[in-house]
């Protein structure tokens, strides 16, 4: 058979085997670079696109699939967001999110009216410019470690807001909208009436279906089942919303919301994460697509005095709210520099403005670079941001690990490895302690404690703190991941060291029991016991009882620990609740 027999009577595999192979290609390299995946992906689409190689000629019809990856990263951060933690955040979210999108789109749309745009076309330019990137800003901020850390929790707040306040924009495109403006439309009481009846049931089948499907899909025990019902959660939610008139991100953000107390949170996000991985680097390689390289080049000077100009603007202004709320200047920075750039929806918001006659193609085409170009430039904004909020982190480091001699090494000074360095300390061990956090470290040196500045993440910081020489190595640190990558290294590196690891919860345990660590405990598992034993001698048992029961609560809860480790996370889960058979005497 021909190609073209091949084509026309099976798939056609040119596409996807382009986009493949560009990513493939281009995010290692960009990555080796130190310019980040997104950068990677924006090339390999602006190189196989229309403006490039011409692989590919309709970005369109790709970027459409592709906002599918922006939906399933809403979907995933849902799921880190519980409901009781949202309603923590509500006071940034509401306050300091919403101050920045009215402030910075506000101000961007008076330049943009300067430039000579018409206001309802200079306020949509300024409020897409306003938004910044989640899919970008947020594995900045994650790659080290600090979306949980003061700036990362109200970084992520003004993300937040910035996903939501979406709706309400792609709302006044359709309002002001001439093309729109004389057709029939439906009643906006019908309309709104429709968006609560839309939001109303992705909450009520969130907190009353799902759990039990995902129950009974469980039983099955087919793998695929699950993932297919991730897929048909998250899709099914975001096309509910958009049916509605919102949008599918919203939609598949609720949906996370809702089941981010679930038991199956962590299953559906290892289900889902592939998917979103490869269809939002899709999402970039088509936004790459579409940047015209000769409008750029004849452009290029406006272009990047509006970059600089953007990201200058951003920053500054964020700094400022950042100051004005309780941020310390060291956060404030790192907020304004890892929101500084433009956000993924702002293509969604200009590409609905070109439709509804609001922006022109050449200013939306302009507007896009414009976004593209401060994509690129925001990580290194953010590390020039990382260093200039860490003052003389390099001659801390320098000074610091030649004194470093101790034959315990303890990674992490929190509440956690406190106790552990004084005890230690105690018994006369000489003791290394580092810790990545500028202010541990100040206060700690209050108490005439010397903490040892490094990352312990990283084998160079870990072989120059001592840790080939370290009989005992105490993995204190607060996030799972990071304990287990410097778990991995000591494994490798420092074998003869006694390897000693704070878990996180019973999940990172079941991880750690694969590990070939010495020993490792859950942070609160101790010290709940003890108050359990103490509960139990103020309802009246006698010490012998509780001294008993706590004993057989050990013996299940070992028990229930090497049922998991060979039959599944779920295993052993009938010891929980039932009653002990040891009947005391009275």
């Amino acid at each position: 058979m021909t190609g073209s027999e091949v084509a026309h009577h099976g798939l056609n595999l040119v596409t996807p085997l382009v986009f493949l192979g560009a990513a493939v290609f281009a995010v290692p390299l960009f990555r080796m670079f130190k310019l980040g995946a997104v950068i990677g992906y924006l090339a390999a689409g602006v190189a196989v696109g229309p403006y490039g190689l011409r692989l590919i000629d309709d970005p369109a019809s790709v970027l459409t699939l592709a906002e599918l990856g922006v939906v399933l990263l809403l979907f995933i951060i849902g799921l880190e967001l519980k409901p009781s933690r949202l309603w923590a955040m509500r006071r940034d979210i509401a306050g300091f999110g919403l101050s920045q999108v009215v402030l910075c789109g506000g101000i961007l749309a008076g330049v943009a009216m300067l430039a000579g745009l018409t206001w309802q076309g200079a306020v949509i330019a300024g409020a897409g410019l306003a938004l910044s990137s989640t899919a970008f800003a947020a594995p900045l901020i994650g790659d080290r470690n600090e979306l949980a850390s003061p700036y990362g929790q109200r970084a992520f707040s003004i993300l937040l807001l910035q996903d939501l306040a979406i709706v309400p924009l792609l709302a006044l495109v359709a309002l002001w909208s001439p093309v729109t403006a004389h057709a029939g439309s439906t009643s906006g009481w019908f309309t709104g009436l429709e968006m609560i009846a839309a939001v109303t049931s992705v909450v009520v089948m969130g907190r009353y279906v799902l759990n039990p499907m995902f129950k009974l899909l469980a039983k099955s025990g087919a793998s695929e089942i699950m993932t297919a019902a991730a897929l048909l959660v998250v899709l099914g939610a975001a096309a509910l919303i958009q049916v509605a008139g919102l949008s599918m991100a919203m939609g598949a953000f609720l949906a996370g919301v809702l089941l981010a107390e679930s038991r199956f949170r962590h299953e559906l996000e290892a289900n889902i994460e592939p998917f979103r991985g490869l269809l939002l680097g899709l999402f970039f390689i088509a936004v790459g697509m579409g940047i015209d390289l000769g409008l750029v080049a004849s452009n290029a000077a406006m272009i990047l005095g509006m970059v600089l100009g953007l990201m200058i603007a951003k920053t500054a202004l964020i700094f400022a709210l950042a100051r004005a709320t309780g941020s310390n200047w060291r956060d404030a920075l790192k907020i304004g520099t890892v929101l500084s750039q433009g956000g993924e929806f702002a293509f969604v918001l200009f590409a609905a403005a070109v439709s509804g006659g609001i922006l022109h193609a050449e200013s939306s085409a302009i507007l896009t670079a414009v976004v593209t170009f401060s994509l690129a430039f925001t990580p290194l904004a953010f590390a020039l941001a990382q260093r200039v909020a860490t003052p003389g982190a390099s001659a801390i480091r320098n000074a610091d690990f030649s004194t470093a001699t101790g034959n315990a090494l303890v990674i992490g000074f929190g509440r956690f490895g406190q106790v552990i360095a004084q005890i230690l300390l105690l018994r006369g061990v000489d003791v290394t302690i580092i810790d990545h956090r500028v202010d541990a470290i100040d206060a700690a040196a209050r108490y005439g404690m010397k903490i040892h500045y490094g990352d312990g993440s990283r084998l160079d910081i870990l072989k120059a703190a001592g840790a080939g020489k370290a009989e005992l190595i105490c993995v204190c640190v607060e996030y799972a991941e990071v304990a287990l990558k410097i778990v991995d290294f000591c494994r490798v590196q420092f074998p003869m060291a006694k390897l000693m690891v704070r878990s996180a919860d019973r999940n990172q345990s079941l991880v750690l029991a694969g590990r070939d660590v010495d020993y490792h405990i859950r942070e609160t598992f101790e010290s709940a016991v003890k108050l359990g034993e103490r509960a139990l001698a103020a309802l009246g048992a006698a010490d012998s009882v509780v001294g008993d029961l706590i004993k057989e609560f050990r013996q299940r809860d070992m028990e229930r620990f090497n049922r998991q480790l060979s039959e599944g996370v779920y295993a052993g889960a009938e010891l929980l609740n039932k009653k002990s058979a040891f009947e005391p005497t009275q």
